[in-house]
């Protein structure tokens, strides 16, 4: 436990933290990086050049310090991180390197107003932190080794298919090299990809499993990133995917890992709906099918967002889907349409999903609300459904790239 001193400072310095936060973090990254360059591997460096990481990291420290006498507030979080730690391979010794570069960076920004009862405080804090992180963590490496079929760090798989689903994404059906047993993952997990980039170093990148449970293989759908900004670079390993994987190249994969799922073996007896924004449709995807599969008659809505029809990934599988699942209905929506793409039915609206739309399509009263996308559409999605009154318990979501917003709704 956290002494009561420790508990008093942390409170009284929020305010002067929570100003200064993302110079704190950004101060972190350039002197981690620099004194300890092994861990750079373990971060997307395109999050660093857009400051996204930064932003995320200063998040987690404001909501932290904010809730350090309830702790507890603070476990889905936890989870969401331990969950992202455990697909990177950290372990208990980066920790103190973590601590020690936290601890300088603080010191440096706010100088001789970092006493040394304030440096202790903060110290204890993090140190109490790292134990639940780390407590959690070993959980998590030791259910993935201890499944049929299950192991930590990395694990050799063959791509035995690599199929186009649209002009921007393409999935690669994945089988252990090993010929062994395929651990079963939980429906909007992600596995990380290990691939070693010809020029540039790059950090594992992790894309969310996209087919249903119990196949014999596992699949990722990813979606070819352009560059955010004039000067970043486009996505290095999606590009790589696309263009330097091919069919029966070796790829090393670590576990599944993540928390936003979904049991498909228990009773669904509310109505689902899932809100799909552009590749966001991986996870739900993932969850529509083995839901379905498992309950056929289950009460499902499948609403997907996207640019128009050469951007709309997997709709003859939903449709396909849909065949076999009497309870499924699909809605789609195209905010850049292609000339007959309305007219011709491959899609049932054009422009931006909407509060009208959400309300008109789905049973907003009764259901359970999975949604993924990127920022703006879940920005845009969350405040739909909060005023048309969805409880929080019936939403649950996920963010592509650093997750401050989620971190930082998850603790308010």
């Amino acid at each position: 436990m956290l002494s009561e001193n420790t508990i008093r400072v942390v409170k009284e310095i929020t305010p002067v933290v929570a100003a200064n936060a993302e110079t704190i973090t950004r101060r972190f990254y350039e002197r981690m990086f620099e004194v300890n360059p092994e861990v750079k591997v373990f971060f997307n460096q395109s999050h660093q050049h857009t400051g996204g990481q930064q932003k995320a990291l200063a998040g987690a420290i404001c909501a932290y310090f904010t809730h350090i006498d309830n702790p507890a507030v603070l476990l889905p979080a936890v989870e969401l991180i331990a969950q992202k730690h455990c697909s990177l391979g950290i372990k208990a010794e980066h920790y103190p390197i973590v601590g020690a570069n936290l601890l300088a960076a603080i010191q440096d920004v706010m100088g001789d107003a970092a006493t040394d009862e304030i440096m202790g405080a903060v110290e204890e804090a993090y140190g109490f932190l790292a134990d639940i992180f780390i407590g959690r963590e070993n959980e998590i490496y030791k259910s993935q080794a201890l499944v049929p079929g299950g192991w930590n760090g990395t694990r050799t798989f063959v791509v035995s298919r690599k199929v186009s689903e649209s002009d921007c994404v393409t999935s690669l059906y994945l089988k252990p090299k090993d010929g062994g047993e395929l651990p079963l993952f939980k429906p909007g997990q992600y596995i990380t990809v290990h691939l070693e980039h010809p020029v540039t170093p790059t950090s594992p990148r992790n894309y969310n499993l996209s087919d249903r449970w119990h196949e014999p293989h596992y699949r990722i759908s990813v979606k070819r990133e352009e560059s955010l900004q004039d000067d970043a670079p486009g996505g290095l390993i999606s590009n790589l995917l696309h263009d330097g994987v091919h069919e029966g190249d070796a790829i090393e994969l670590g576990p599944p890992c993540g928390e936003f799922t979904l049991d498909p073996s228990e009773r669904c007896s509310d109505p689902v709906v899932f809100l799909a924004g552009g590749i966001g449709v991986t996870p739900l995807l993932s969850m529509a099918k083995s839901l379905l599969k498992a309950q056929p008659n289950a009460d499902v809505t499948f609403v997907q967002a996207a640019r128009n029809s050469a951007s709309h990934a997997f709709a003859d599988e939903l449709q396909q889907l849909a065949e076999a699942s009497p309870g499924l209905q699909l809605r789609t929506i195209y905010n850049e349409p292609l000339d007959d793409d309305l007219a011709s039915g491959k899609c049932d609206e054009v422009g931006l999903l909407s509060r009208e739309l959400i309300r008109d399509w789905v049973p907003v009263e009764s259901a359970r609300f999975y949604y993924c996308g990127p920022p703006v559409f879940m920005s845009v999605v969350q405040s739909i459904l909060s005023e048309l009154g969805v409880a929080e318990h019936r939403m649950n979501y996920e963010f592509f790239g650093p997750k401050q917003e989620l971190l930082m709704s998850s603790t308010s």
